[in-house]
């Protein structure tokens, strides 16, 4: 458990020629971004680092999730305000169950198996999260949720924490635990663009309480 891989949105097109070759540069990014993060030992310079280089990649990247006409207006991603108290340590127990099926349009389906539940997060955030594996070559870990901001100050899909592909995980604390630092949760990128096709978080993955960390509408 202790190698996370990150996955992003898919777009509902294929990938062939420069446009492939700009995905794989877009995830090799993100990838090296989240392995400065965790050598960066200042927890609050780190997500100041996170977002400041991943606003650039909306702004500047071709394979931003923005059209040409939202990245001319770009201002930002709107975030709550960095809160320590929403980065935790935790363990994880396996847990099994049937396998959720998405259906990502143009790109095919995509199914996600329970794997794992954090133990950790009950007495802080009201309730526990259950990690999926993405099921095909190579796999990966998909943790999305939703809390009490959920349709109202962010997306009612919910938010995504640890994803796979492209390696956006904070990774394991000293005593092997992993690390859930929710100002890291983000949109997927259908909040940004109808062309995009987004997993949603599954019921079971809705914490009671309002998590005001990470990104918000």
């Amino acid at each position: 458990m202790a190698v996370f891989i990150q996955w992003q949105t898919l777009m509902t097109v294929s990938y062939t020629g420069p446009m492939a070759y700009e995905i794989a540069d877009w995830r090799r990014q993100i990838n090296d971004l989240y392995a400065e993060i965790r050598r960066m030992d200042d927890v609050s310079k780190a997500w100041a680092h996170w977002r400041v280089t991943r606003e650039a990649l909306f702004r500047d990247h071709p394979m931003s999730p923005l059209s040409d006409a939202m990245r001319r207006d770009f201002g930002g991603l709107s975030a709550y305000d960095y809160d320590p108290a929403l980065r935790f340590a935790v363990d994880l127990v396996p847990r099994s169950g049937d396998a959720i099926t998405y259906d990502l349009a143009d790109d095919g389906v995509m199914m996600c198996r329970p794997i794992a539940k954090t133990v950790g997060l009950e007495t802080h955030l009201g309730g526990e999260l259950t990690a999926y594996w993405i099921e095909g070559y190579g796999g990966g870990l998909f943790l999305p949720f939703k809390d009490a901001t959920s349709g109202d100050e962010t997306y009612g899909g919910g938010r995504y924490i640890i994803d796979a592909i492209k390696g956006a995980d904070l990774g394991l604390d000293g005593e092997g635990r992993l690390i859930l630092d929710f100002n890291y949760g983000y949109h997927p990128s259908c909040v940004l663009n109808a062309r995009y096709v987004c997993p949603l978080a599954p019921a079971e993955n809705t914490l009671p309480v309002a998590v005001r960390g990470g990104e918000r509408l």
